[in-house]
């Protein structure tokens, strides 16, 4: 049914980085998702009236908050694909990210209100009245939700938005809640006990981690997450594709919302080249990672001494030295300038942040070593941090 709707009202549906094309994504599912929540919601209310039955009542109001949930994303959607103004030049994306925080506030509410309630049916239980109509509800609502899930997971790992891979665990969680609820009905009817009010509970705490769950996957790219690495290497591939570039380093990844990624990194060429064709590479390379990537880029070129054997061992020493202080520490920008009393030692050093140490003790680590192999040989280091994880 998904794939219908998509045929029909996403034009050019394999453009995914186009915002455009998300957003169509993005209201497709989820009036779809309205659509199918309220019919939830509406047989689950019927069946939980007519039984007394707090656990399907909560269940079907969970339904209702899951619908309430796709109409703030919808508004999230269209709002986000608005074009760049004068007052936001880097677009509006990042207000998907806001619709799905929205959203999670709303289903951790949903959670509390369904805990309450399940609470004073403990303390003051009501009779429940077995219907056959129950168990086939609940039935088809668990087959509904995993269908649900399947559908928000597959779009969207395919248009990589964080809000449909939300809605997707959403409905996993509440096809266990649902199962929950169906398996406390059946032992009501073969054992005459009414487990409806801690059914309740588990519905309300499950609903609650959901939440909960949902709101730290929005934030984190709110507050700026590191890229993936999937992104980092194809960044790479790109760039380091061109024989003029040697390798890459300072790569920095600004995220303003799906769709609208800037990027910046140091391009190392060599400093015999001729300036105006390693200026053409650049050129390119940008372009291609606009193309490709759909990002705008902007590449720095440090042109780095090649092909000088005393050179190249000296910076060999200063990498080895920094990998005993920690593998992942790299180095960059490596220049030797020499005096006749001593040599300086000039680079950057790449430091992860799982690296304990402070700036200043990786600094002394690494002249201690070096002057051990290298008396005379001072290192003038400046340390960066790495802000694209490991």
């Amino acid at each position: 049914m998904i794939t219908l709707l998509v045929k029909l009202f996403v034009k050019n549906p394999e453009d995914v980085r186009n915002p455009k094309v998300r957003e169509h994504y993005g209201i497709v599912c989820g009036v779809f998702g309205i659509f199918l929540n309220i019919l939830l919601f509406s047989f689950k209310y019927l069946v939980g009236t007519i039984s007394g039955s707090i656990a399907i009542t909560a269940d079907a109001f969970n339904n209702l908050s899951d619908a309430g949930s796709s109409i703030v994303s919808i508004i999230g959607f269209k709002m986000a694909g608005q074009k760049p103004d004068m007052k936001h030049p880097f677009g509006h994306g990042r207000i998907e990210y806001l619709s799905g925080l929205i959203v999670s506030a709303a289903i951790v509410v949903m959670g509390y209100e369904i805990l309450k309630d399940s609470v004073l049916k403990i303390l003051h239980p009501e009779e429940i009245i077995f219907s056959y109509l129950t168990p086939v509800v609940l039935t088809v609502s668990i087959a509904v939700k995993i269908y649900m899930a399947f559908y928000n997971k597959r779009i969207g790992k395919k248009i990589d938005s964080s809000a449909l891979l939300a809605t997707s665990q959403d409905s996993l969680s509440d096809t266990v809640s649902t199962l929950a609820v169906l398996l406390s009905t059946v032992v009501f009817y073969f054992f005459n006990v009414n487990l409806d009010g801690y059914c309740g509970i588990f519905v309300g705490l499950w609903i609650i981690v959901a939440g909960i769950k949902s709101a730290n996957e929005t934030i984190s790219p709110l507050l700026g997450q590191a890229p993936t690495k999937e992104f980092v290497k194809s960044v790479e591939e790109i760039v380091t594709s061109y024989k003029e570039i040697i390798g890459i380093h300072d790569l920095i990844v600004h995220d303003y919302g799906p769709g609208r990624v800037m990027i910046s990194l140091h391009a190392e060429v060599s400093n015999k080249g001729d300036i105006n064709e390693l200026h053409d590479v650049i050129d390119l390379a940008e372009a291609r990672l606009r193309n490709e990537l759909n990002c705008h880029a902007v590449i720095h070129m440090d042109p780095i001494e090649v092909g000088n054997p005393i050179t190249d061992e000296l910076k060999s020493i200063v990498k080895e030295t920094a990998k005993k202080i920690d593998s992942n520490i790299s180095i960059h920008d490596f220049r030797v300038v020499r005096g006749t009393t001593h040599t300086n030692l000039i680079f950057d050093a790449l430091v992860p942040f799982s690296v304990k140490l402070s700036d200043e003790e990786v600094v002394q680590e690494i002249q201690k070593e070096v002057l051990k192999v290298r008396p005379n040989h001072f290192c003038v280091v400046t340390v960066d941090r790495d802000y694209i994880g490991n």
